[in-house]
């Protein structure tokens, strides 16, 4: 449970691993622009290369690499894999769709970034930290706050302060804080537009994605597990888990004074992020094994797979036990959890009914 981890390998040989590993990259990009390879190889080769890269970088730039992050890149090579896999067995242009993914990965992350910013209780401090970061609190013990983050002591008001403005804080989503709603939403829009643009069966990809999208935040939960974030209540239950010293399940136990010192391990809470990975698993495999053969119209995957993880996510908010943004005591994943299974009944009924009108339309005179 460790946020953060990094390659212990000596400078010399991690440039000279990056060297080999863009050197394969670019010999890929040669034999594809020579149209010796097919597109497909060559952005595997990129997908390779920055997940074998990046841990070998980050320790050059004395920058730690965030298991949750890493875990959420793991989810979306899962995804993209099973989405080429899907458009290789039905006919579609696999390439366009590698290319719906990378589409999806960059505006889903931005609109998970944004809805974070807003929503989860930290507007303040991000603006704060780039106009005057002297308001900043952080309510941490003094040795954490000097010894582990590098922040400044307040003696008077006995909090942690930044030593410096950051202006670019809000955008740094590698060191955790994405909405899960927020990347729906941000990848939604520009997905389907490519889809559309691309001309593209948009019912049948999106039925695809119904088990794509929950296999891919399987992982992301399981990110969630390994940082210590989106830990559950307090509980007695043979399931409950204690998180190490300085998580966050331990710092806010300290806040609420459960607790002496972050230093010490967490009290036993629930595993809410490993509930709601074996929950998205489920939605994954009933999708795809038995929804997806039996569906009635295209787009019945996509919907029913959105509906069932809005439910899940519903009921696992209220054991939930980390900060997080709410209006009248439920949560802003609950609230907008309610509006996607209203918006996905009426478009369920909506489909249907336009399924059940073309099967009972006429066949044409031969």
């Amino acid at each position: 449970m460790n946020p953060d981890f990094a390659l212990e390998l000596d400078r010399d040989v991690a440039i000279l691993v990056l060297v080999i590993v863009g050197s394969i990259v670019a010999g890929a990009y040669a034999a594809y622009r020579a149209r010796k390879i097919p597109k497909l190889w060559f952005e595997a080769a990129v997908v390779v290369g920055v997940v074998a890269a990046t841990p070998v970088a980050a320790p050059l730039l004395d920058e730690p690499l965030p298991a949750y992050f890493s875990m959420l890149m793991m989810g979306f090579i899962v995804a993209i894999s099973v989405a080429v896999i899907w458009a290789l067995r039905t006919g579609v242009d696999h390439e366009s769709i590698i290319d719906l993914g990378l589409v999806c990965l960059i505006t889903g992350v931005a609109g998970a970034r944004i809805l974070h910013v807003f929503v989860d209780g930290y507007f303040m401090d991000y603006v704060h930290l780039c106009t005057d970061y002297t308001q900043v609190e952080w309510p941490l013990p003094r040795a954490q706050c000097t010894a582990e983050i590098g922040g400044a002591w307040d003696a008077a008001a006995s909090v942690c302060r930044p030593i410096e403005g950051d202006c670019f804080a809000w955008a740094k989503f590698w060191n955790g804080g994405l909405v899960w709603y927020g990347g729906l939403i941000g990848a939604s829009i520009p997905g389907i537009w490519f889809l559309k643009r691309e001309g593209l069966p948009v019912a049948k990809a999106v039925d695809m994605t119904g088990y794509a999208i929950p296999l891919g935040v399987f992982f992301g939960r399981l990110g969630c597990w390994f940082g210590g974030c989106c830990f559950g209540v307090r509980s007695d239950s043979w399931l409950a888990v204690r998180f190490p010293a300085w998580s966050p399940a331990s710092e806010k136990q300290f806040r609420e004074h459960l607790l002496d010192h972050p230093g010490h391990e967490s009290l036993a809470v629930l595993p809410a992020q490993l509930f709601e990975a074996v929950g998205c698993l489920s939605i994954a495999a009933f999708c795809m094994i038995w929804l997806h053969p039996r569906k009635r119209f295209d787009g019945q995957v996509f919907i029913v797979s959105m509906a069932l993880y809005a439910v899940l996510r519903f009921f696992l908010e209220f054991i939930r036990a980390d900060d997080r943004g709410g209006v009248l005591g439920i949560s802003t994943s609950q609230w907008i959890g309610l509006a996607v299974v209203a918006g996905m009944g009426v478009v369920y009924a909506r489909f249907q009914k336009r399924a059940k009108a073309k099967l009972a339309e006429p066949l044409p005179a031969a």
